[in-house]
């Protein structure tokens, strides 16, 4: 079992930035890749995010490209979300998973084995 648990969130005003961080416990964090999803009330959870075991692949939501980053830090157990010029559309509830290390679709929800419980995050007009 891996736990996650997601921190960072807030409410930012629009064109703010936020970093969120999900720890994770329970096993050897560098056997899983990791990623970050969304959820905005009355919408389906959509990838963000998503980042190799080593931190050397990345993958992003197309739209949220220049705006966002993800990375690593396996010595602390710990993957980030760097979110920039945030804009209203970004509220939402934010997910960190985490999928096992040979993972390679890393955008599709369904290869993700371990989820945390979520971070709000509310962008403010």
């Amino acid at each position: 079992q891996v736990q996650l648990v997601e921190s960072g969130g807030g409410l930012v005003q629009a064109g703010g930035s936020l970093r969120l961080s999900c720890v994770a416990s329970g096993r050897t964090f560098t056997n899983y890749a990791a990623g970050w999803f969304r959820q905005a009330p009355g919408k389906e959870r959509e990838f963000v995010a998503g980042i190799s075991w080593s931190g050397g692949s990345t993958v992003y939501k197309e739209s949220m490209k220049g705006r966002i980053t993800i990375s690593r830090d396996n010595a602390k157990n710990t993957v980030y979300l760097q979110m920039n010029r945030l804009k209203p559309e970004d509220t939402a509830v934010y997910y960190c998973a985490a999928a096992p290390a040979g993972a390679t679709m890393l955008n599709l929800r369904y290869v993700y084995n371990y989820w945390g419980q979520g971070t709000q995050v509310t962008v403010a007009s």
